[in-house]
């Protein structure tokens, strides 16, 4: 796809970008009575922001997610992987299939996340880790605080995948990415409110800013 035609196509879903931000903020106003859930997930964020900003920052562990990202989406769509590498300083693979999402996947697609939520389900459901439950929303609270301050932190330096795909094209879909994992995730997670409620606020916001957009043409 032309880079021409990314940016129209960014330009184009700016009001879904816009609505995003009052929904995510109802749902997270809806969610509010999930106290115990919300302590512990801003709790391991604390933690692993004091660990982000006073220790040495674990590059390795975050390119070998990064890349494994890459991998697992290009599974996804039916590629294969050719070559896997990873070092402190970056890494790469070798894929035979790729896509806008595979190359930005890594910035919105919180895998750590995804990984933990996954051993908890499975370790839930043969031993029944019911009273480990609020160490699962501290650790998931740290490691969705890992992808986004180490996301924020690479992106400081010029992505071969950012620069292929366009600067606005990238950031559009990055944005929509996150915000999407958080329409999607708090819902599920808290059970405060549903998940059609919230994909719902989503589009009613978009669809006022499009009609002021509307009024003021």
């Amino acid at each position: 796809m032309p880079k021409w035609v990314k940016l129209i196509a960014a330009i184009l879903l700016l009001p879904l970008c816009a609505g995003a931000v009052p929904a995510l903020f109802k749902v997270i106003g809806a969610s509010g009575k999930a106290q115990t859930i919300w302590v512990a997930l801003t709790g391991g964020a604390a933690c692993w922001l004091t660990v982000f900003l006073l220790l040495p920052k674990p590059m390795r562990v975050y390119v070998f997610g990064h890349e494994l990202t890459h991998a697992v989406w290009t599974y996804l769509f039916g590629g294969k992987v050719k070559k896997f590498k990873v070092t402190s300083k970056g890494g790469h693979v070798v894929v035979t299939k790729n896509n806008f999402f595979i190359a930005l996947a890594p910035y919105f697609f919180p895998l750590y996340v995804v990984l933990l939520v996954l051993a908890f389900a499975i370790g839930h459901l043969i031993w029944g880790w019911e009273l480990y439950r609020v160490w699962f929303h501290f650790l998931l609270g740290a490691a969705y605080a890992f992808h986004v301050t180490l996301t924020f932190h690479i992106l400081k330096t010029e992505q071969s995948d950012i620069t292929n795909q366009g600067y606005v094209f990238s950031i559009v879909i990055i944005f929509l990415g996150n915000v999407s994992v958080l329409l999607i995730g708090l819902p599920l997670l808290t059970t405060q409110v549903s998940l059609l409620a919230s994909l719902g606020w989503w589009l009613h916001e978009s669809g006022s800013i499009l009609l002021r957009l509307r009024e003021i043409v």
